[in-house]
């Protein structure tokens, strides 16, 4: 294990590299930079490059979108609008966001079949951003455009969010130290685990009231691939701990975790408030309160808020997307994860 304070990217080519799965480590390897996906040691890396795959969505197939911009301006309520084009600012930012940056962490991991999800990722999040793109060109006026897409630059509260995420992520590009990679580690965990969550409950709520259905839609889609990116992160996470446990720091997680969700709630509060039926200051506290501590689970980490013990949004698990199925399987999986023993693993599907 090595004690070096600061990462090392990766070479591009290194003929003197060690492809051999018993040495192989997630991070701070020395590989040779050729992808032998005969022989992998992460199991659940090449279990999700398969769902990954089969994942595969383009948003110009979601029909619909014209039926709900006759409903975003006949339906829906002015404080209904205003979180819609508020939510879809942030999704957009954290997609963003994402899209530029994975490659950056990705250029540290040593582990070929992880690098191979981690470049999906970065694809199905330039999806996301097009999907973005498609729901405004097809729902609000064009003039309205520009206003979702720099929202954030008049709007305190989304400023200050997505200051604190960008500059994690700014901090490790500066000063790629041991630190600030376990950092940005874990705010990729808490974004693609916490920071969606409240406004895709706002649209599943829509959806409940027979509204927005193609956005619903187009937003399941984006949260079946969630889930998988949500899985790639615990298992870096997982792994750090187990491989690199100098690097590892429990307290970083349980800190930034509860940075992350006072800055959910705070967020959701201003947005949606107890403007929109079906859900309140109240509701909004219980869900990121109990959704952290299901996040926390997957880290075999204990909940931070051991009063919330139950999702308060019912209505959620009734409109589920299709591939619900696959999605439990990651949730409830990822926590009994245990490596393989066989090192030797096949890439064979």
């Amino acid at each position: 294990m090595s004690n070096e304070k600061f990462m090392e990217q990766n070479a591009i080519f290194n003929p003197l590299g060690n492809d051999d799965v018993e040495v192989r480590t997630i991070i701070k390897g020395g590989t040779t930079g050729l992808f032998n996906l005969n022989a992998t040691k992460y199991p659940w890396a090449k279990s999700l490059y398969q769902v990954m795959i089969g994942n595969f969505w383009v948003p110009e197939k979601v029909s619909g979108l014209k039926d709900d911009a006759r409903t975003f301006h006949s339906d829906l309520t002015a404080e209904e609008q205003t979180a819609y084009k508020g939510i879809l600012s942030f999704l957009i930012f954290l997609d963003s966001i994402q899209t530029v940056n994975l490659p950056h962490f990705a250029d540290y991991v040593t582990s070929p079949e992880v690098n191979l999800i981690l470049s999906i990722q970065a694809y199905q999040e330039a999806i996301h951003s097009q999907s973005y793109a498609t729901i405004l060109e097809s729902v609000v006026d064009s003039e309205e455009r520009n206003e979702i897409y720099y929202f954030w630059r008049n709007d305190k509260t989304l400023l200050e969010r997505n200051k604190y995420i960008g500059q994690i992520y700014q901090n490790f590009i500066d000063d790629p130290s041991d630190e600030n990679f376990f950092r940005g580690v874990v705010a990729n965990f808490l974004l693609e685990s916490i920071y969606f969550y409240n406004g895709f409950a706002f649209f599943d709520t829509l959806v409940d009231h027979m509204k927005m259905l193609a956005t619903g839609r187009m937003i399941s889609y984006i949260r079946r691939d969630e889930l998988t990116h949500i899985t790639i992160f615990s298992n870096l996470i997982r792994e750090i701990r187990r491989e690199f446990p100098d690097i590892y720091d429990e307290q970083v997680v349980k800190d930034m975790m509860d940075v992350a969700v006072q800055q959910e709630i705070e967020w959701s509060k201003h947005i949606l408030g107890d403007r929109i039926p079906g859900i309140n200051g109240r509701t909004t506290e219980e869900y990121t309160h109990w959704l952290a501590n299901q996040r926390l689970g997957m880290l075999n980490i204990a909940p931070l808020y051991p009063e919330a013990v139950e999702n308060p949004y019912k209505h959620l698990e009734r409109i589920q997307d299709t591939n619900s199925d696959k999605s439990n399987f990651f949730e409830s999986t990822v926590v009994n994860y245990t490596q393989s023993s066989n090192l030797n693993g096949s890439w064979d599907f």
